[in-house]
């Protein structure tokens, strides 16, 4: 009892095949733009400033 199974064409499976890529949400975009904005104010008001001191005069 011999049972064949037929192998498409690959013209024919890519027919059936279609990638899409996940786009990510407006919102997440809008959260990290906040995160970096938020990053990017903190270290040139808080962490570039506390470098110079730590520089000029270490613990």
């Amino acid at each position: 009892m011999s049972s064949s199974i037929e192998q498409p064409t690959p013209a024919e499976e890519r027919r059936f095949h279609t990638y899409v890529g996940s786009a990510i949400p407006w919102g997440i975009r809008l959260l990290w733009l906040c995160f970096w904005i938020f990053a990017i104010a903190y270290a040139l008001k808080y962490l570039i400033p506390a470098i110079q001191v730590e520089l000029v005069s270490p613990p």
